[in-house]
């Protein structure tokens, strides 16, 4: 599962950065690395950029962007799925 499949107000954790280069390095200095949690806040009205809580901060991705980072999606329970 990627980020952009994620619904609004879910919670998920980084499981890997599939990017290259200057986009990747751009991820890394924002703190999006393996592990790090996140909750998906705010949709914009025609449907991005999506922001998410990371770290305590609010980031704005668009689609293209968060389609390359695979996440482990956190269900209700607090058990995590598709690892």
């Amino acid at each position: 599962m990627t980020l952009n499949e994620l619904s609004l107000n879910e919670i998920c954790y980084i499981k890997e950065l599939n990017s290259e280069g200057e986009v990747r390095r751009r991820m890394l200095d924002m703190g999006l690395i393996p592990g790090t949690k996140l909750e998906s806040v705010f949709k914009a009205p025609f449907g991005e950029p999506t922001a998410y809580l990371v770290r305590g901060t609010l980031i704005a991705l668009r689609d293209s962007d968060a389609e390359k980072i695979v996440i482990r999606h956190e269900n209700m329970k607090g058990i995590i799925e598709n690892e």
